[in-house]
């Protein structure tokens, strides 16, 4: 990154990531196409508070994200919140990446069900405040009336900021590559190649 020309666009893309699939990929490139950023930080969790599965180890997952996103131009995989102890919060890296780009607008990107579950993250009312929130809405973009993702409103937060980003219509999540590995069958159409591979080299995902 040139120090002299900084970037004024910034977005963070958090998640497991266990594994990252087609769809974020996706999602991805549209933050960067839609939100014409200079740069986004793709941040697999550490400990997620949040997660009922316990989590593949951040290692395995971190190698995953270089092998889906690497290739997309302007993406980086940030590994800071796997080094940190104990549980890893948005608003945590949100205000890191304040200080790492003072001058940026800051944009959190998720999907729809993130969103639906935002107003119980941790300092919810802080997050508005830190980024313009973007939700990946996968709605027909030809629809006439497109479908409205039911984002709660953030506690003490009226004036939060919300922009829609638009993708395909996608049902797959992480927990059906997951599934399907675990019963042998292909999940060539669910992640990309080098991921697929990788996730067969490490024996990564499959029944006890």
């Amino acid at each position: 990154m040139n120090p002299s020309n900084p970037p004024k666009r910034v977005g963070l893309f958090g998640g497991a990531f266990d594994p990252p699939h087609r769809t974020h990929v996706a999602l991805a490139k549209a933050a960067i196409a839609q939100l014409q950023l200079d740069i986004l930080h793709v941040v697999p969790t550490g400990e997620a508070w949040h997660k009922q599965h316990v989590l593949t180890a951040a290692e395995y997952r971190l190698a995953m994200c270089h092998l889906a996103f690497d290739g997309i131009e302007r993406a980086v995989v940030d590994e800071r919140e796997t080094r940190r102890s104990g549980p890893t919060y948005t608003i945590d890296t949100l205000q890191e990446l304040q200080v790492q780009y003072p001058q940026a607008q800051l944009y959190l990107v998720m999907g729809e069900d993130q969103a639906r579950a935002l107003a119980s993250w941790h300092r919810a009312e802080e997050l508005g405040r830190a980024a313009i929130i973007c939700v990946a809405s996968r709605s027909d973009p030809n629809a006439t009336a497109p479908e409205v993702v039911d984002v709660p409103q953030l506690p003490n937060s009226p004036a939060c900021p919300l922009q829609r980003l638009q993708l395909p219509p996608s049902p797959l999540n992480a927990t059906e590559v997951r599934e399907r590995t675990a019963h042998g069958q292909s999940i060539s159409t669910l992640v990309t190649e080098s991921v697929a591979r990788y996730i067969d080299q490490h024996h990564l995902y499959q029944a006890a």
